[in-house]
């Protein structure tokens, strides 16, 4: 048997054998997905990222954003704050409500609504305002009862060129007792657009010595997964948009962390297949037929990227309204398509920066937490209803 990639992944009383964790994506990995990619591959799965201030104050949209899949082990929950007190309150709710075994915690976002409350990837410029809402989580997931919950740290390698904070965060997080810290190597104002910069969480794996480092940032395959652990020494890698539309990705994943190089090269058969389960599993979460193919809509472009399907059979199934729809649209592709190589690679999803870095005023005048940025937390937390990723 060839030896693993990486060992198994350490985080709390958790231990899992494949180092590698899906990246929270807003409206995208929600529940339903989640599923899908369990079925495929072993991991860590974590949920849609919710804003503290909303599951304090229990908006119906946040309670679902916290519902877990059958099954999932661990529950991972994605959390925003940038107020300490809100929050520890939100992580003290989801350990003494049994809501999450594993608490992540969202410093990368690089969306303006989330920056300009200087939430996301803007939080970590204000070294004393990050090291509090660590400590404030770390210590409300200790629990009496039984073990630790783990917060775990994403983050970018900060707002721009001019002003990374990585390091810094990074080594903070370790000492406030942070189970694990990932970094897309990336920063705010990079968006998703260019090449990751993999030498960036080569550079945090030599300063974060005792708690796990993973990497994020174009592992479009399973190959990429492996560069990128070979170039940076991390500790297990992170995948958001190389799923998209291709939930075995995490078979191909677990089997190069295993060392056996066995690839998933899937025919359109097997695609509409996982379609039409990923499409199922929708309807089952919302309870809504029409809901669950409108959120199934999204996904059709990714999942059939590179295959030959005409261009109105595309707009047809991306205006489906019933599974009965989608399986009388599917019965018309050509299933006996093999995998189309090359053709259905590579990235997908955004691959465009960011607008423009959208701070608040003063926000870049010190490293510390004073003035106009105090009064900007002070403020609250971000609108309940917003979701981003990172």
């Amino acid at each position: 048997m060839a030896a693993p990639l990486l060992p198994p992944l350490r985080f709390g009383q958790h231990v899992v054998d494949v180092p590698v964790v899906l990246a929270p994506m807003a409206g995208v990995t929600n529940a339903p997905f989640r599923s899908l990619c369990r079925e495929h591959g072993a991991g860590v799965y974590v949920s849609e990222m919710v804003t503290s201030r909303a599951l304090v104050e229990r908006t119906p949209e946040s309670l679902r954003l916290v519902q877990h899949e059958p099954g999932a082990s661990p529950r991972s929950v994605q959390l925003y704050g940038v107020d300490p007190t809100t929050v520890g309150a939100a992580v003290r709710m989801l350990v003494t409500e049994d809501l999450a075994d594993h608490v992540d915690l969202n410093f990368g976002c690089p969306v303006p609504k989330v920056t300009r409350r200087g939430g996301g990837s803007a939080l970590p410029w204000k070294r004393d305002l990050f090291r509090d809402v660590v400590r404030a989580a770390v210590r409300a997931a200790q629990t009496s009862a039984g073990p630790d919950v783990p917060v775990t740290v994403k983050m970018r390698k900060g707002i721009d060129p001019d002003h990374l904070t990585y390091l810094d965060a990074g080594r903070a997080a370790e000492t406030e007792g942070a189970a694990w810290v990932a970094l897309h190597g990336r920063t705010a104002a990079d968006g998703y657009a260019g090449t990751a910069d993999w030498e960036a969480i080569a550079r945090l794996k030599e300063a974060v010595t005792t708690i796990p480092v993973l990497g994020n940032g174009d592992v479009w395959s399973a190959e990429d997964a492996v560069r990128m652990v070979e170039r940076s020494g991390c500790d297990g890698v992170v995948v958001g948009r190389g799923c998209l539309g291709r939930p075995w990705l995490f078979a191909d994943l677990a089997a190069a962390m295993r060392g056996e190089p066995q690839w998933v090269r899937p025919g359109l058969r097997f695609v509409a297949q996982t379609l039409r389960r990923h499409a199922e599993l929708l309807v089952e979460h919302f309870g809504d037929e029409l809901r669950g193919c409108r959120e199934i809509r999204k996904h059709v472009a990714w999942y059939l990227k590179g295959y030959v399907v005409g261009g109105q059979l595309r707009a047809q199934l991306g205006l489906v309204d019933s599974l009965a729809a989608l399986d009388a649209l599917i019965d018309t592709l050509d299933l006996d398509q093999p995998h189309p190589g090359e053709a259905a690679e590579g990235s997908r999803g955004r691959t465009s920066p960011a607008p423009r870095v959208v701070l608040p005023e003063g926000w870049l005048d010190s490293r510390e937490l004073d003035g106009a940025a105090l009064d900007v937390v002070r403020a609250g937390e971000l609108d309940p209803a917003a979701t981003a990723g990172g």
